[in-house]
């Protein structure tokens, strides 16, 4: 995975547990894409002194992914419902039989689409 997708990823599941300092200048650098130089003006602090605290951000990002493991346990998740959607794609109304089973598997078709859904626009 890239390196800035799976940054995204980890802010978002653990960003939380980040000090609001770190959240703030972790989002003005990923988030609103300023640069080193632009965050320290702004916050009054050295270049250094930013590219420190993203880089000890990031670490403890990782550290939190190596001990919880939730972003590798959400992308296997999500990889099992693409096969799942995929699977689901192949079988027509003549597959099933009766209308019932066919109905309860538009249903569950559904279902998978809605949850693709909401994490798209989560």
């Amino acid at each position: 995975m890239e390196r800035l997708a799976e940054m995204a990823l980890f802010a978002d599941f653990y960003g939380p547990l980040l000090t609001d300092k770190q959240r703030m200048i972790w989002d003005l650098h990923y988030d609103q894409d300023l640069s080193l130089v632009e965050i320290a003006e702004a916050e009054k602090i050295s270049r250094q002194a930013v590219y420190d605290l993203l880089k000890r951000t990031e670490k403890i990002l990782r550290d939190y992914e190596a001990k919880l493991g939730l972003v590798q346990r959400f992308l296997s998740e999500q990889e099992k419902l693409i096969n799942v959607k995929e699977q689901l794609q192949v079988f027509s109304e003549a597959d099933f039989a009766n209308s019932k089973a066919w109905e309860r598997h538009q249903w569950i078709r559904k279902q998978i689409s809605d949850v693709f859904n909401d994490i798209e626009s989560s």
